[in-house]
């Protein structure tokens, strides 16, 4: 085993910019790159390993040679790869949506449902995001919003600046506003119920496809709750903060000056989507360069590992 350098999916969804390619280098002929899905075993995209033995994989056919053993000890639970890590770049308005909960999609869409999380990696000055309802609404009046395009009038518009965090449990009602780059790291699922689109049309010239009465059956009518934000803290040559806990997903952003020192044990994977800077990781006698935007695979069961460079990175792991 040894790291693995991944190389995206990409998307180009119609609200897309071109920082992924212009500031992150990503390689891509789309004209608009709006997401690049970094950590993705999805039927819908998946990521390539890019070096050593395995390059030219996917991520899944590599999970699947190897065994589930490289995904660690607490991904036992999980029938399927559990997350999906994207960066998103928003120019313009994402629709307002929602997601299912896990007993839910499986028995309507036959996959996870999906919780996620934002990670505010930069953002236009007065940037916005919609973030669940103001005040308590009933489905009836939800309804009747929905029909007479005043839905935005209810809903909870949150100034943002980088290094916010917000917590998308499924059945949150919310939109990423435009002038907005994000980090994601949601449940590996790509079931999106939208509820309004601000009147746009698809590539098709035809309004795109809403999902009103699945969107009326999960939705949450209830404001969302704030997340607690957790202090840094300062260990192994690196500052640490973790920024979000679920049974999905454990994620920590990592600030690094010169070296740190990690651990990817038995009990899981780790992923590194590195922010700014250039790195190396090294692990045993195996080492690769990560540049600013690339993404490593650790998988569970590689031992200690150093990150060396000045940098700003996402540290993805499963917890018990």
């Amino acid at each position: 085993m040894y790291p693995l350098k991944l190389t995206p999916a990409f998307k180009d969804y119609l609200w897309g910019g071109t920082r992924l390619r212009d500031d992150y280098g990503k390689k891509c002929d789309y004209d608009k790159v709006a997401e690049s899905w970094e950590l993705s075993c999805h039927k819908d995209g998946n990521s390539v390993i890019a070096n050593g033995e395995a390059a030219g994989m996917t991520l899944a056919d590599y999970i699947k040679k190897e065994g589930k053993s490289v995904l660690g000890t607490n991904c036992d639970r999980f029938e399927n790869f559990p997350v999906l890590i994207k960066l998103i770049d928003a120019k313009d308005n994402l629709s307002v949506q929602v997601h299912p909960n896990n007993e839910y999609a499986q028995r309507v869409e036959g996959e996870y449902g999906k919780t996620e999380m934002w990670y505010i990696v930069d953002c236009d000055e007065g940037a916005t995001l919609l973030y669940g309802f103001k005040h308590d609404v009933t489905k009836e009046e939800f309804a009747e919003r929905i029909k007479n395009n005043t839905l935005l009038e209810i809903t909870n518009a949150v100034p943002v600046k980088k290094g916010d965090v917000f917590f998308i449990e499924a059945g949150t009602l919310h939109a990423i506003g435009k002038g907005i780059l994000i980090a994601e790291i949601q449940q590996n699922s790509n079931t999106t119920y939208r509820v309004y689109d601000y009147g746009r049309v698809g590539a098709d010239g035809k309004p795109r496809q809403l999902h009103i009465e699945k969107a009326l059956d999960v939705t949450n009518l209830h404001p969302a709750k704030p997340y607690p934000v957790t202090a840094p803290v300062t260990e192994n040559g690196c500052t640490k903060q973790l920024l979000s806990k679920c049974e999905y997903f454990t994620v920590y952003k990592i600030n690094i000056e010169s070296s740190a020192d990690f651990n990817a044990d038995s009990t899981s994977f780790e992923c590194i989507l590195n922010l700014e800077g250039d790195i190396r990781l090294t692990c045993g006698d195996y080492e690769i360069e990560l540049k600013k935007g690339e993404t490593a695979f650790i998988p569970a069961g590689c031992g200690k590992y150093t990150v060396t460079g000045k940098c700003e990175a996402i540290l993805t792991r499963i917890d018990s």
